[in-house]
């Protein structure tokens, strides 16, 4: 069998594959709103209540992904819910993207100041590389254009402006504390950037 036909759209869309992701998706989200548990009880106890869906980014995104995956599963069923589809499917892309990068390189940023690794961290790495991933590669399945694009876009932008205008941004290693202004500005021009994967992959899938 040819490597590409695993990221082919026939393998994609088979039911094997959008239910084993489906699963391990709604499972990694759940344990991602655990993972905020402690800043979500800080953020409702110190902080306006209305900045809660502004903490927990990482599992929203994971969310938004397998909210992505059951429109897929049942295409008829939810077909009256179309705009909706669109919207939630550049939200999974633009967010995946920029949050699987975003972790991924904040744990490697820690550690090159000295932060210890441990198997949690590289749990993270590889849960938020394939994040990344798959978003991009479901892009051939998804029927997002532009206007959703950019309106996914205008969201994950107005999050880091809550973030770190509001100080809710995500608990960073203690190295790290240090450099709360250069993370705000690469957490900011990564979303520009998960935003130009996700118009170039859309882009791209119209012509395969």
């Amino acid at each position: 069998m040819k490597l590409s036909l695993l990221w082919g759209r026939e393998f994609l869309s088979s039911r094997f594959i959008l239910w084993a992701l489906f699963i391990s998706n709604l499972l990694g989200t759940i344990y991602g709103y655990i993972w905020y548990g402690a800043q979500l009880w800080d953020t409702w106890a110190n902080y306006p209540r209305w900045l809660i869906p502004f903490v927990p980014d990482s599992p929203t995104a994971s969310l938004f992904f397998t909210l992505a995956l059951l429109f897929l599963m049942f295409p008829n069923s939810l077909s009256k819910y179309h705009r909706i589809r669109t919207l939630i499917e550049a939200l999974a892309v633009v967010t995946s993207v920029k949050y699987g990068v975003w972790a991924v390189s904040i744990i490697f940023a820690g550690a090159y100041q000295g932060d210890v690794l441990v198997w949690q961290d590289w749990m993270l790495v590889v849960s938020h590389l394939a994040m990344a991933v798959e978003a991009l590669l479901f892009v051939r399945l998804f029927a997002y254009g532009s206007i959703m694009l950019l309106l996914a876009g205008t969201w994950t932008f107005l999050n880091d402006f809550m973030d770190y205008s509001f100080g809710v941004y995500p608990w960073l290693p203690q190295v790290l504390w240090d450099d709360v202004g250069t993370v705000m500005v690469f957490t900011v021009a990564l979303t520009g950037i998960s935003i130009a994967a996700g118009w170039i992959a859309m882009r791209a899938a119209k012509r395969i």
